[in-house]
């Protein structure tokens, strides 16, 4: 697969730091080693979560965004293998494939893009390429019934994500037509018009091409709303919005409140789960914090839709790691995707 790196064990143990008396999830999770592999380990009844980074900030700089999240893969998958293996959570629920690396790309396009406008056109196409090779793993992963978790990159690629998944599970029966529903834990709406692709307009696209079904944010912040993109969401029935005023401000609903509410609205299929990190009120992590959300209730939201939703997949995004404390954006995702598997494995919040 182009631009796919497949890791082998001997990576997964080079970031975990071994101790006597100790396991790591590191020692117990699962790899491929290759891509002929791949069909094979997805087939393994043993592991049920599929674990690959997507490395890019492309998609943000298409927005004249600031970058960052191109590295958090890294980060949180080092944090990740160094939890401990327990009764609690065991690691050998996972598959780890690798990161795609799309590096190349953005080199290319600054070594020759001539002024801003141009940069700014070809990251937009640079995005469709990153789509298509994203869909490609994401459809192969959803047929084969398994969960995948995908960390790492910008919001961009909820759309791929979402399509590859709504057509792999089609392929596999699991669902009539390649429609899912989406859940986003973001101060920012991702509902902007199409303009070309970039991180700020996934769902657009993917309800402009008949894969989104359902979609319902939370914690949106109303500054951030264009007036067009309001009078949009307010005249669809299948949008549903309850804004980090609503919880924070006015305190119309609590905050078990309004997963409670999202749960219910996308209650009728599969659905992709979609954090995006700078919902977090923290500063320690990311560059610009523009939400209200705490990293305690960030892992509740997860834990919530592991428990309440029929999910198709877990994607945690946008996390900065050119901040102060690099290492703590990777540490924060991991802890929190830890809380989503032992959710999903228990059946309980």
């Amino acid at each position: 697969m182009e631009f796919f790196r497949f890791y082998s064990k001997d990576q997964l143990l080079s970031k975990t730091r071994l101790r006597k008396f100790e396991t790591k999830l590191g020692e117990r999770m699962h790899v491929v080693g290759n891509e002929s592999l791949l069909e094979e380990s997805l087939d393994d009844p043993s592991t049920r979560y599929i674990l690959f980074g997507i490395c890019e900030d492309i998609g943000v700089l298409a927005n004249d965004g600031q970058p960052g999240c191109a590295h958090l893969w890294d980060s949180a998958l080092a944090a990740l293998c160094n939890l401990q293996s327990n009764d609690f959570l065991d690691g050998q629920e996972f598959l780890v494939l690798g990161h795609f690396d799309f590096s190349a790309l953005r080199k290319l396009i600054e070594t020759n893009a001539h002024d801003f406008e141009e940069m700014t056109a070809a990251y937009r196409h640079a995005v469709v390429r990153i789509d298509e090779a994203v869909e490609m793993l994401m459809k192969k992963i959803a047929a084969s019934g398994k969960t995948p978790i995908i960390l790492g990159g910008g919001q961009n690629n909820a759309y791929p994500l979402l399509k590859g998944a709504a057509k792999g599970l089609a392929k596999a029966g699991l669902i009539p037509l390649a429609q899912l529903n989406a859940v986003n834990l973001d101060p920012f709406n991702d509902y902007l018009p199409i303009e070309g692709r970039h991180h700020a307009n996934p769902f657009r696209y993917a309800e402009e091409d008949g894969f989104l079904q359902k979609y319902c944010m939370l914690g949106t912040k109303e500054s951030h709303l264009p007036q067009n993109v309001w009078m949009d969401i307010v005249k669809n029935p299948f949008i549903d919005m309850v804004s980090a005023e609503d919880i924070y401000v006015h305190e119309k609903r609590s905050f078990k409140q309004a997963l409670a509410h999202a749960a219910s609205f996308v209650d009728d299929g599969y659905t992709g789960v979609e954090l995006d990190l700078r919902s977090l009120e923290t500063g320690l992590a990311f560059t610009h914090p523009s939400g209200a959300v705490t990293v305690a209730q960030a892992s509740q939201y997860l834990s919530y839709m592991g428990m309440a939703a029929q999910v198709a997949y877990v994607h945690l995004c946008e996390g900065n790691t050119n901040a102060s404390y690099p290492d703590l954006a990777g540490k924060l995702v991991a802890e929190m995707l830890a809380e989503f598997v032992k959710a999903a494995e228990n059946g309980e919040a």
